[in-house]
């Protein structure tokens, strides 16, 4: 048994004076029960454990498990779990992606669409069911059997047979056995066939419609997937300008500080210019190490909304869009939003499946009528056979369910009056969601419009500052400051294209038309 003989300084903390030579006794006391206990001298430095990988601990742990311990490392991508889980692995290069590979890839590998997937395949099997109780069923039995029966034991024996061996029906010399065997074989095809049950007609009319409504949900999960990969991939192409932007003031500001070195050591400059110059090109310095940090956060962001294994690297090839979107009129916007919207069709089509419902429970009020049939041979395995028929018609009247069936109706016709307010209250929020957009569109363009300016402008104080401190007219101290206002200028350049992009997205998600139109409103070719 080897103790460790390092220990946080943090659990021996104390603002007392005797806290350092208490903290000194126990490293040497811990030092020595290391010793006397190991019998190895304690090494001067100790190296910090490096972080292990998840893949090499996976690798190890397969090498170390015994031939059939089911864990199967696969170096092709994958790897297994004991429990049966296959866990993909990234691959090393970059995977090239422009807007329309990443949303293929999203509405393919998505989990959430995965289930909406699974969940549609459900409904259609449950209605499948439905159907099952209105079509003919229809099946074939074959039956063999070989029994023995005790007939003394249902009460025939040799002398209640007396008076049939004294008539003569029998043959002389007959020997009365009380145990019987024989073999019998039956076939049979059995038929049934509902002829009149209208509430189970409307009820898989009323499944067609849950079908839709699944359908529906899926293809608005798939709209809002669509809206989501493309605000990512913009905020990540904003990343990336914002993380350009960063390193061109860095460079700049490090040509700035070299020149107010350079000044300095050759006595025409200040050694305030030098330190501020310094100063400068540290701040730039830490602006590129947040615009990478968050870079990579919005990377990872992309990743797990495609449903690509972490850690894969992705580079993006389609430059960040611009392009002046037409003005819509608001009424046009509203009716394709009543069209495509598929939201509002789903609601729609709850509406009718509660209207069919409703129907349903009053139509449990009507009689139902039903056919049941069933036609065979039966005979001894090696005798005769003769013809087996059962002919059947069943009508059934319902009596005294007048409390139950309006109770049901009470219930369902409440669901379709809730449905029918959400439909009006969807309809307004549609006008109100469409008008929003527009009005963040249009912000949204005056918004680049000015930071377009604002860029020219402070690019342009910037050259002439720098032109003034080359010359020695003037201090850095106005170049540090126009430097800063370039920097805040294309920031706010790169976040009003971020906001034009998004707005217009958005409008093309609340019109009911992004996972087909999103090109044409960010200008895309």
């Amino acid at each position: 048994m080897i103790f460790s003989s390092w220990v946080p300084w943090g659990q021996f903390g104390c603002r007392r004076a005797g806290c350092g030579w208490l903290r000194g006794r126990l490293l040497v006391l811990l030092c020595l029960t290391a010793l006397s206990v190991s019998g190895q001298a304690p090494q001067q430095t100790r190296a910090l454990p490096q972080a292990p990988s998840a893949l090499l601990a996976a690798r190890e742990e397969a090498l170390a498990r015994p031939a059939g311990s089911g864990f199967v490392f696969a170096p092709a991508g994958i790897f297994t779990t004991p429990g049966g889980y296959t866990v993909e692995r990234p691959s090393q290069a970059a995977l090239r992606l422009s807007l329309d590979d990443a949303i293929s890839i999203g509405l393919t590998r998505n989990v959430r669409l995965k289930y909406d997937r699974a969940t549609e395949r459900a409904v259609r099997g449950d209605t499948l069911g439905v159907l099952s109780a209105l079509i003919p069923n229809m099946s074939v039995n074959g039956q063999v059997s070989a029994q023995e029966l005790d007939l003394a034991a249902f009460g025939f024996e040799p002398s209640t047979l007396g008076v049939f061996l004294r008539s003569g029906l029998l043959p002389p010399g007959y020997t009365f056995s009380e145990i019987v065997k024989f073999d019998v074989l039956q076939g049979s095809l059995n038929a049934s066939q509902v002829l009149f049950n209208l509430p189970d007609y409307e009820i898989y009319r009323g499944a067609g419609n849950e079908v839709r409504v699944v359908d529906l949900n899926r293809l608005t999960d798939r709209g809002n997937l669509v809206l989501q990969v493309g605000m990512q991939y913009l905020q990540i192409l904003s990343d990336q300008a914002n993380l350009n932007n960063a390193q061109a003031q860095q460079r700049s500001a490090r040509t700035l500080f070299d020149q107010a070195e350079q000044k300095y050591h050759a006595g025409t400059g200040t050694r305030l210019d030098a330190l501020r110059g310094r100063v400068e090109f540290q701040q730039r310095e830490e602006n590129v190490t947040v615009a990478r940090d968050q870079l990579d956060k919005d990377l990872i962001q992309l990743t797990r909304l495609l449903g690509l294994p972490a850690g894969q690297k992705l580079e993006l090839t389609d430059p960040e869009p611009f392009a002046q979107l037409d003005e819509m009129d608001l009424q046009a916007a509203r009716i394709t939003a009543y069209r495509h919207r598929k939201d509002y069709l789903s609601l729609l089509q709850q509406i009718a499946l509660a209207q069919r419902e409703l129907k349903a429970v009053k139509y449990q009020r009507l009689p139902t009528l039903a056919f049941n049939g069933e036609y065979g041979v039966i005979g001894l395995t090696a005798g005769p056979y003769h013809g087996d028929f059962t002919a059947e018609g069943s009508l059934r009247i319902p009596l005294f369910r007048e409390a139950a069936q309006r109770g049901e109706q009470d219930v369902v016709g409440a669901q379709l009056t809730a449905l029918r307010q959400q439909l009006s209250d969807l309809r307004v929020t549609i006008d109100a969601q469409i008008r929003t957009s527009m009005l963040d569109v249009d912000a949204a363009r005056q918004l680049v419009k000015v930071a377009q300016s604002n860029v020219a402008l402070a690019q342009q104080e910037l050259s002439d500052e720098q032109q003034r401190f080359a010359a020695g007219v003037d201090d850095n101290l106005p170049v540090v400051d126009a430097e800063a206002a370039v920097a805040n200028a294309q920031a706010q350049l790169v976040n009003s294209l971020y906001q034009y992009n998004v707005a217009k997205l958005n409008l093309a998600r609340n019109t009911g038309v992004v996972e087909t139109r999103y090109r044409a409103y960010l200008g895309q070719p």
